[in-house]
């Protein structure tokens, strides 16, 4: 009985499925996380702003005015649907990837409304959400065989 060796890894002959199938599903996971992470911030900011309505101050005018208390319902409510959807994504479920896209532009949405009273935070969570949306939209299928 003879054994054959496996042949050697040659990153010259690495097909263009294999690259991005590896960054699809590294995009994925760290996009997973961010929105666990992300969530979370948003819960606290959540509470920050419920807890007590001076936390924050407006920069100016701005036509998108609301109570802080309301801001910080709306953080708290979003922060919550978004690290529970973080979660579902790291878990491989089916359901996440389309909620987590839509989570992501409702995201977008609420920080560029939230810009003048966290201009540098809200200018960061569109960003991340902007990486969560391409990775989410750009991953392959994920889910396991039964």
């Amino acid at each position: 009985m003879t054994q054959q060796a496996a042949a050697p890894f040659d990153p010259k002959h690495r097909t263009a499925s294999d690259a991005g199938s590896s960054w699809a599903t590294g995009g994925t996971v760290f996009a997973g996380v961010l929105m666990m992470v992300s969530g979370i911030l948003s819960v606290l900011n959540g509470i920050a702003g419920i807890a007590a309505d001076d936390v924050y101050t407006r920069l100016g005018s701005y036509v998108y005015e609301f109570n802080l208390t309301t801001w910080g319902w709306i953080h708290l409510v979003i922060g919550v649907l978004v690290a529970v959807t973080g979660w579902g994504i790291l878990q491989g479920k089916d359901w996440a990837r389309g909620v987590g896209i839509g989570l992501a532009a409702l995201s977008m949405i609420e920080y560029f409304m939230f810009l003048p009273y966290a201009p540098f935070w809200s200018i960061v969570s569109i960003a991340i959400a902007i990486f969560v949306i391409w990775a989410l939209a750009s991953a392959g299928h994920t889910s396991k065989a039964p």
